[in-house]
């Protein structure tokens, strides 16, 4: 068993203890700690969007902040600033809650695209500049973010650039009748004791070697095919406006990578890049107006382009 698969195991298990029908959103967040991606998550609230992110956090033993986006948040209140201090005479460095391991940018859809620029800087270079002074963030670095579907009164859609800085899209759906009466059975502070029961299960070193499994993933030449392949069909989709970039073939390709040592192989086959095709593509095609209208879902757009590309034969 690899030391990635260990480590994801782990967390499914342990998270199991505070989270009822979450496992699969679990695996795909630590999947993206361990190899430095953004989440964006979409849901409704009341979903555990928060509890889970927190609890991932813990159990990988990171540091984990929240920001929650208004209209009126400012990037400083984001990244930091600094303030007089009279009884010095000098300006002291207050840091944001951006400098944690793990930041939940709750409901970001709601910042204003200045705040949003401070946070691409963050994301994308993994730093940031307050008055002039650049300041590294903490390693590990991944924002998880999250949107709500529903309420889209007084937001600002992320621009392209911004979703394009996502490893993986999560769709975080409501639980299912079964696995809500076993909330229901749960007692809120019984779950909160839980949580602060909670202790970490791997040290930063076992991170560290997890992420350098991921580069030592082979793969044959005909999967880098099979992904070309799937991406050039994408762009010429006639539902399709923006199909997937370079960014986005590599990102599957690492995503399909984790989802081989998550299984336990140091290969890639054809079915982890379809494993890893809705998290890693569904934020980064963009579909035509008229096809929106008609219904149309990214998804669909998704599993019609992998029905038509040929998979590789070993």
């Amino acid at each position: 068993m690899t030391t990635f698969s260990k480590i994801v195991q782990r967390v499914v298990e342990e998270s199991s203890k505070v989270l009822v029908d979450r496992s699969s959103y679990v695996e795909l967040i630590t999947f993206s700690i361990i190899f430095e991606g953004h989440v964006l998550i979409e849901g409704i609230p009341g979903i555990a969007k928060t509890l889970t992110a927190k609890t991932v956090a813990r159990l990988l033993n990171l540091s984990f902040s929240r920001i929650q986006c208004t209209v009126d948040i400012l990037p400083s209140d984001i990244i930091g600033t600094r303030i007089f201090n009279q009884k010095t005479g000098e300006f002291e460095l207050r840091l944001g809650p951006i400098h944690s391991n793990v930041v939940l940018v709750d409901e970001i859809n709601r910042a204003s695209p200045r705040a949003q620029s401070a946070l691409l800087e963050a994301m994308q270079e993994r730093q940031v500049t307050i008055d002039g002074e650049t300041i590294k963030l903490p390693r590990p670095f991944i924002v998880i973010a999250t949107q709500n579907p529903v309420e889209l009164e007084g937001t600002f859609p992320l621009p392209e650039a911004q979703l394009d800085r996502f490893y993986i899209k999560i769709n975080m759906s409501p639980l299912e009748r079964a696995s809500l009466i076993k909330l229901l059975k749960k007692d809120l502070r019984a779950i909160e004791r839980e949580f602060e029961n909670l202790r970490p299960v791997v040290g930063r070193e076992d991170l560290e070697e997890a992420s350098e499994e991921i580069e030592h993933v082979y793969i044959d030449d005909s999967i880098y095919d099979y992904v070309a392949r799937i991406a050039e069909y994408s762009n010429r989709h006639p539902a399709v406006r923006l199909g997937i970039t370079p960014r986005g073939a590599l990102m599957l390709v690492n995503l399909a990578k984790e989802f081989a040592l998550y299984e336990g192989r140091k290969y890639v086959i054809p079915d982890d890049i379809k494993k890893a095709s809705i998290p890693a593509l569904s934020h980064r095609i963009l579909l035509k107006p008229e096809y929106i209208a008609g219904e149309y879902s990214v998804e669909r757009i998704i599993q019609e382009i992998l029905a038509k590309v040929e998979v590789p034969r070993p």
